[in-house]
């Protein structure tokens, strides 16, 4: 995807732990920790506005700005992609698929019962 001809940005939010790879292949971190976390939702925002594609996010606070999640997925250009932490997968990702999925197609389509 490209905008004005230049290659759309990517970034990672989340702990350090969790965005710092991401870093070392080009893609901008930005450090969510106990002093920022309630401006997540604004970083976010911002991202949106400087046109940004893809956004990583680090499954728990993927969880706790969950509705401005949806609301991004269904209205902007950003796909905002949960990555687990260094502690573990919360499982989000695979949910999160099988939600855009059923959006996309109308039905559960992982659903083989």
């Amino acid at each position: 995807m490209a905008i004005s001809g230049k290659e759309s940005p990517m970034a990672a939010m989340g702990s350090y732990d969790s965005v710092l790879p991401f870093q070392a292949i080009g893609v901008e971190a930005v450090i969510i920790n106990d002093e920022n976390k309630s401006s997540a939702a604004n970083l976010v925002m911002k991202l949106v506005k400087d046109g940004y594609a893809v956004l990583f996010m680090e499954e728990s606070l993927f969880l706790d700005l969950a509705c401005d999640v949806d609301k991004i997925n269904e209205t902007e250009q950003l796909s905002i992609i949960p990555i687990p932490s260094g502690a573990g997968s919360l499982g989000v990702g695979v949910a999160s698929i099988r939600k855009s999925a059923e959006r996309a197609v109308g039905m559960d389509i992982f659903n083989v019962g």
